[in-house]
């Protein structure tokens, strides 16, 4: 064998060069899986082979399926700082409206995105579903509440976590139908005022 044929030292080999697409396709591929199956029914094997890669590829990239749940599905496609700035760009009345719709447009774009393999790996993994609420309230609606609401911020935060954790579900989870196939218009008319009690409204 030639110089220029001979592997590089310490290099993987897989069905894919491993560079940085291999370490994309994994990404996608276990977003997939883990959508599929959850934290705990995914294997790292299944993964890999979504991918089209060899499995040693994982811990390569990621140091096991553990480091590649946390890249594929804990890192939410958001900026909250750019998202709450969006949400809060209008008037107070119909934020419940542009809160539906700033979410289910940024979802649809990806099919749920992360946010089915989170659903599905809360029961198995507790990290999934501290990251969930770590986002959404944390970081999103308290912060949206306590700008615009009159009084109990953090059960007015909680409220509309579960009104969008519960769209979430019907839409790119359980796929309720006409729920998962109806025009974002639609749902921010029909949703959005629910919200906005939720958000400035009477709640007793």
């Amino acid at each position: 064998m030639s110089t220029a044929e001979q592997p590089t030292p310490g290099k993987r080999r897989g069905r894919r060069p491993g560079g940085q697409d291999t370490r994309a396709a994994l990404v996608t591929a276990a977003r997939e899986v883990f959508s599929e199956s959850g934290y705990e029914g995914a294997t790292v094997r299944a993964i890999a082979a979504r991918a089209g890669v060899d499995a040693a590829m994982v811990n390569h990239w990621f140091g096991g399926k553990e480091g590649l749940f946390a890249q594929a599905v804990l890192q939410l496609p958001f900026d909250p700082v750019e998202l709450l700035s969006q949400l809060l760009d209008g008037p107070v009345d119909e934020l419940g409206k542009r809160i539906v719709r700033r979410f289910l447009t940024v979802w649809d774009a990806t099919e749920g995105g992360a946010f089915p393999a989170l659903v599905r790996s809360i029961a198995s993994h507790d990290q999934a579903a501290l990251s969930l609420k770590d986002f959404l309230i944390r970081h999103v609606l308290e912060n949206v509440v306590s700008r615009v609401s009159p009084d109990r911020p953090e059960l007015r935060a909680t409220l509309c976590a579960s009104q969008m954790v519960g769209m979430g579900m019907a839409r790119y989870v359980a796929k309720f139908e006409p729920f998962s196939t109806t025009d974002i218009e639609t749902l921010a008319a029909a949703v959005g005022p629910t919200l906005q009690r939720y958000l400035t409204g009477d709640i007793d």
